[in-house]
């Protein structure tokens, strides 16, 4: 599974760690992941990941 990061701050999604503090299981796939998810370090929206 890709990762992806956060163009705003730089944060990395690992899909295979999740995000538990979002209730994100670990596993999930960034495609995968609600519309509202945002950056947990900024707050930014799902749209300004990248893929890593």
């Amino acid at each position: 599974m890709k990762k992806y990061v956060c163009d705003v701050c730089g944060w990395v999604y690992e899909p295979e760690a999740g995000a538990p503090a979002d209730n994100i299981p670990p596993g999930t796939p960034f495609e995968k992941l609600p519309e509202g998810f945002m950056c947990p370090e900024c707050g930014a929206s799902k749209e300004a990941f990248s893929p890593e």
